[in-house]
């Protein structure tokens, strides 16, 4: 985890300054660049390991930059913003992004969100033998945790941001059991999850629309009133 890669873009200099300085101290390798110009500059020159990005930025703006990784790349998305409504947040997740900071931050809190989508991130991608008999079938589709691949009925690759496969891992390794929030965000944020996170249900949402492309997959997660989700589909280990 250390040594990694994290490129700060933000347009305010001293926060920049500020969020270089707290990452190098942790042993991280921080990268500012003030405007989605000069990220796309450095991604050119090497590899980035995760972002810790503004909204509002000259220019191309930080919600179209997170599109565009997403589309384009694998690289893992902290969105830093003044704006702390939770329609901004649920945008910014809408978009891919897999946390959500808003501004003022605690610096303590910042490392600690970083550090939690870096193991995550470490976690999914590591090729190891036990990892790679995690595969799973489940009403056609194939679901492979080591390779972090879902395929659906017809062959169709479905691509999935880091919370989206940690979610889909919670519930498919726990096939018709209700799992309520506080479940679902323990296993998939653990002390990073505060009392009133609510991106387990934009997570949900989104990774639902992700399976309702194939139309098998608008019946895999249901909702139970009052209590939580369930994964409602007979799962089996390939």
């Amino acid at each position: 985890m250390e040594n990694s890669l994290i490129a700060v873009v933000e347009d305010d200099r001293e926060i920049r300054t500020m969020v270089v300085e707290l990452l190098a101290r942790e042993g991280f390798v921080p990268a500012g660049c003030k405007s989605t110009r000069e990220f796309d500059r450095l991604l050119e020159r090497q590899r980035v390991d995760l972002v810790v990005l503004d909204v509002m930025l000259p220019g191309e703006d930080g919600l179209s930059l997170c599109r565009r990784l997403r589309s384009q790349t694998g690289i893992p998305v902290l969105m830093v913003t003044a704006k702390a409504e939770d329609v901004d947040r649920i945008i910014g997740l809408e978009v891919g992004a897999d946390d959500y900071l808003p501004k003022p931050f605690n610096p303590r809190e910042l490392i600690a969100r970083v550090k939690a989508i870096l193991r995550r991130t470490r976690e999914a991608n590591r090729v190891t033998a036990p990892l790679s008999v995690e595969r799973y079938r489940f009403g056609g589709w194939n679901f492979d945790a080591g390779c972090r691949t879902l395929i659906d009925p017809g062959g169709v690759a479905i691509e999935l941001t880091g919370g989206e496969f940690d979610l889909l891992v919670s519930l498919v390794t726990h096939p018709h059991r209700v799992l309520n929030r506080d479940q679902l965000l323990d296993w998939t944020r653990g002390r990073n999850a505060g009392p009133f996170d609510r991106s387990i249900d934009v997570q949900l949402s989104r990774l639902r629309r992700k399976l309702a492309q194939h139309p098998s997959g608008e019946a895999l997660i249901k909702t139970v009133r009052g209590g939580g989700y369930v994964f409602a589909e007979r799962v089996e280990k390939a």
